[in-house]
């Protein structure tokens, strides 16, 4: 038996949260977005197979840029969610594993902030928010970083829930933060909307949305859920995907505005396009929908930025695989 070249270093949770930073997840997925439109990195659609009682999601992609390939694998089955993302080196040493939870939460912040960056309205913003849970706390995080946000309003069903994240997001960012009474409460004036939430119908209705306001549409990844109305999408002088492939398997929005006649897959830009400038902006701007999926590529650019602050800072557990 002999010891493979190198050492594989196992991060839980705690290690992740110990060194995650949301500037550096940003910068890092919208390299590889970049990456991803000059056709450098490489991304599959998330794949599921279905079992008695759960369903397996497996998603992969290379990101050269930060030095690796790999995938993220997670099994759902009652009600609860397991995130690992494996990383290999490009030359096919296992770099990683690593527990996934809050480094997926920190991804999709990423994207949203990176779309923002990309496609936000001019000026100061007052941001809406739907939805309370973790996912909800990174787009607030990420969109701070990128956005001059002068007031942010949330709304969620429970309304201690909704009370408390207010709060926190206030002491914690230092934004101006109100609890809405309603999602119209919250969306009616809003410059960037984000909804983040597991509905599998609409939270909240076109005629309530500003004109010139960003969507970003974060919460669903089904094609039988719809946070967002057909006439919303209708509405849209611009649809951004984060990838075409995943999005016409699994965008609910999308799916249920075509099924009504209300979209064409022909309006849809990708993600990657907007970043090196082979989109063109329409000259008058519009409604703009950002549908956020979730790509593996996301996974590994927050992955490379982790793995070496945790390397850096001892964290983890090393692991030695033997071959015979």
């Amino acid at each position: 038996m002999c010891i493979l070249p190198g050492m594989t270093l196992l991060l839980r949770e705690a290690d992740v949260l110990r060194v995650i930073d949301m500037d550096a997840v940003i910068g890092a997925v919208e390299n590889g977005m970049r990456e991803l439109g000059q056709g450098v990195a490489q991304n599959e659609p998330r794949r599921r197979v279905f079992a008695p009682g759960g369903l397996l999601n497996v998603m992969f992609a290379t990101y050269p840029g930060g030095g690796c390939t790999g995938l993220k694998a997670y099994p759902v089955a009652r009600g609860t969610a397991r995130f690992l993302v494996t990383t290999f080196a490009l030359d096919g040493t296992l770099q990683a594993l690593i527990e996934a939870e809050h480094m997926g939460a920190y991804r999709t912040g990423a994207a949203s902030a990176v779309a923002a960056k990309a496609l936000r309205p001019s000026g100061t913003v007052t941001m809406a928010i739907i939805g309370t849970g973790m996912q909800a706390k990174t787009q607030v995080l990420a969109l701070s970083r990128v956005c001059d946000i002068r007031e942010l309003r949330v709304f969620g069903r429970d309304a201690r829930r909704r009370e408390t994240f207010a709060r926190d997001r206030q002491e914690e960012l230092g934004l101006r933060t109100v609890a809405a009474h309603s999602a119209e409460a919250a969306v009616r004036g809003a410059d960037i909307v984000v909804t983040m939430t597991p509905s599998a119908e609409p939270v909240l209705e076109a005629a309530w949305v500003e004109p010139h306001a960003l969507v970003i549409a974060a919460g669903s990844n089904y094609p039988n859920r719809a946070e967002i109305p057909a006439d919303l999408v209708e509405r849209a002088r611009t649809v951004v995907v984060d990838q075409l492939a995943g999005a016409q398997i699994e965008s609910g929005d999308l799916i249920k505005a075509e099924a009504a006649g209300k979209f064409d897959w022909d309006r849809a830009a990708e993600l990657a396009s907007v970043i090196t400038g082979k989109w063109t902006a329409p000259a008058e701007r519009g409604i703009t929908l950002f549908e956020s999926h979730g790509m593996a590529i996301w996974d590994l650019a927050a992955a490379s930025v982790v793995l070496p602050a945790a390397r850096e800072r001892g964290l983890g557990e090393e692991i030695a695989f033997f071959e015979a």
